[in-house]
Formats: C-alpha cells, sequence, structure tokens
C-alpha cells in the first residue's frame, strides 16, 4: 500500500507563505499598517519558540519573556554602545539571551509540572528588576533609547534599507524564515522524534535509555535562542527596549497565542499571535479595558475550541456542512410541493 499524503498540510503552509510574502500589498487594503504585520511576524516567532518547549516538549515555561527581553536589551545594548552592524548587534542579543536560558535550564532541569514553571517565573522576575532597577544601563522604567537601526554595510557599499518599513519587514520575515527553518528541521530530526517521546510518556522513554533531563535542557536552550532573536528583531523594530519585555505577563501573552492558534501545531502559534496582536491593536485603540474582551475570547476559546484554530479538523468541519445542507434540500422541495 502507498502512504496516503496529507495534501492539507501542504495546502496550509502554502497559504500562509503566500499571506506572509504578500503581507505588504493587501494590508493597507484592509485598515492595516506596515508596522502591525512586521509585530504580528515577530510575536508568532516568539509564540513558536516557547510552542518549540510546551508543545513538542510537554513543558511549560512563564520565564520566556526574559529572554526575549534580554535579546531585545542585547540588541539595542550593542547597537548603543559596542557595534553599528546591525546584524552583528542582533547576534549579540539572540547570545545574550540564549545562553542565560542554557544557564537557567541546567539549574531547573530536574524540575517538572507547576514547579519548573514558578521557577521560570521566579528568574524571570529577576531578570526584569535588573532592568527596572540598573538605570545607568538600561534606563530604568524609562526603558532604553538612543539606538537605532543601522544601514547593512557590505564592504564595498552600504545599503540604509533597514529604515524603510517594507523592506525591515522583509528582513524580518527571512530571520522568521531561517528560525522556523531550524525548528522544523530540528524536530522532524530524531533529536525532535525523541521530544515527542518525552512529551507523550515521560517514564516510558526513561526506561528506553533516552537521556531525559539532556533533551530537555537542549529544548529549552533553543527555545530561549530563539525567542532572543524574536526579542532582539522587536527591539529593532521600535528603536527601544524597556522592562515590561521581560514581565512574567509578557509571557502570559505568548502563552495564550499558543493557546489561540493549537498547541500541538507548528504553525498554529503564529496564527495565534496574528489573532492577539490584531484584536490588540483593534480594541485597545476602542477602550483601556480591550484586555477583558480579549480574556472573554480566550476563555470562550479554550472552552469552545481547546485545540485551537489550527487544531480544528476544517475539511472535515465543511464536509459536515456541505452534506447537511445536500440532505436538507430534498426534504425542503417536498415540504414545498
Amino acid at each position: 500500500m502507498t502512504p496516503t499524503i496529507d495534501r492539507s498540510k501542504y495546502v496550509t503552509l502554502g497559504v500562509i507563505w503566500l499571506l506572509l510574502l504578500t503581507m505588504p500589498y493587501w494590508l493597507p487594503m484592509v485598515g492595516g499598517y506596515m508596522a502591525l504585520g512586521t509585530r504580528v511576524v515577530i510575536m508568532g516567532l516568539a509564540a513558536m519558540s516557547l510552542n518549540f518547549l510546551l508543545g513538542f516538549t510537554g513543558v511549560l515555561s512563564f520565564g520566556h519573556a526574559a529572554f526575549f527581553g534580554l535579546g531585545a536589551y542585547g540588541t539595542g545594548l550593542a547597537l548603543k554602545y559596542f557595534t553599528h552592524s546591525t546584524p552583528l548587534a542582533l547576534v549579540l542579543g539572540v547570545l545574550l539571551g540564549g545562553i542565560a536560558g542554557a544557564v537557567l535550564g541546567a539549574l531547573i532541569v530536574r524540575r517538572r509540572g507547576v514547579y519548573f514553571a514558578m521557577v521560570t517565573i521566579a528568574f524571570g522576575q529577576v531578570f526584569y528588576f535588573i532592568a527596572f532597577r540598573w538605570n545607568s544601563l538600561t534606563g530604568g522604567d524609562d526603558g532604553l533609547r538612543g539606538f537605532e537601526r543601522q544601514p547593512i554595510d557590505f564592504g564595498v557599499w552600504q545599503a540604509d534599507i533597514l529604515h524603510r518599513p517594507i523592506l525591515f519587514y522583509y528582513f524580518v520575515l527571512l530571520l522568521f524564515a531561517i528560525g522556523t527553518g531550524a525548528m522544523g528541521f530540528l524536530l522532524r530530526s530524531p533529536f525532535g522524534r525523541t521530544l515527542l517521546a518525552i512529551r507523550e510518556n515521560e517514564r516510558r522513554a526513561r526506561f528506553l535509555g533516552v537521556p531525559i533531563e539532556q533533551h530537555i535542557w537542549l529544548s529549552f536552550s533553543l527555545s530561549c535562542f530563539f525567542v532572543a532573536l524574536a526579542g532582539g528583531m522587536y527591539a529593532l523594530l521600535n528603536n527601544f527596549a524597556d522592562p515590561t519585555m521581560l514581565n512574567y505577563t509578557q509571557s502570559g501573552e505568548i502563552v495564550i497565542m499558543i493557546v489561540l492558534g493549537g498547541i500541538r501545531s507548528f504553525w498554529g502559534p503564529l496564527i495565534g499571535a496574528a489573532i492577539f496582536v490584531v484584536l490588540q491593536d483593534y480594541l485597545s485603540s476602542l477602550t483601556t479595558n480591550w484586555m477583558s474582551f480579549l480574556g472573554t475570547i480566550f476563555v470562550l476559546m479554550v472552552l469552545f475550541f481547546p485545540r485551537g484554530v489550527l487544531g480544528l479538523n476544517w475539511t472535515e468541519m465543511f464536509r459536515s456542512v456541505l452534506g447537511r445542507s445536500r440532505q436538507t434540500r430534498p426534504q425542503e422541495g417536498g415540504n414545498l410541493s
């Protein structure tokens, strides 16, 4: 028997990339703006990074905002004090957030469940209060200012492309593609299959000789590197970084994005990030109590669609709707006659 090919996955993938690549052209037609689309891509990468740990390893972290913020502060501080190269500053920011996550992961890797989540919150808040109190370096509550995106230096000439919103969007999209491509490659590798085995049954995986702590530590560390990349791009988008980026509330928002899109889906967090960011932007322009409406939507989503948007079987739903309509048409005709 020939293996069946799930064409719906390829269709979903094609639609997602088509929308991302053409976003600068259709987004203004629906009332959006370029910075909003860029923020959707950045937060989508942040949500997918955390889902690399949560959805595919089964470990929940409520402290990933700390590494998101460290990536932002690392990028901003590098541009302000050390270098005029935007890519180099971004690399330094990613290294700061990723290495901090690797060190923290080595300390807490033996914790499980709610204990792991609470420890990540505690360490995350340590980074938050450092950024909040260290006024001379981070700017404290006022945030880090005094840096901006620099032209990309190719040696013989410089290209000032990052100041143009559309070109900066495609720069972010390129890094997003690299990050998601790396995550997809890892999840399809034997390492990724082992992570899925740990998620499904950790005890059985341990009996099979899998080094559980080592794999969870690697998953946590890689997730921190990816989320630090998203944080660095967020700092470049706004030319600004502030302590709220490291707060646990930011981690909670990223978790909400994952749940909205679908925890067990690779692209679900991107869809959830788009829903969250767009609703946040729209509702906050209408009322200061926008979080109440967004929380209500989240509760309804969890109650009625616990698998998220991409967790639903849309093909079966459309087939059932079409089947019902076909069954009711003859009855309606008979009644009319």
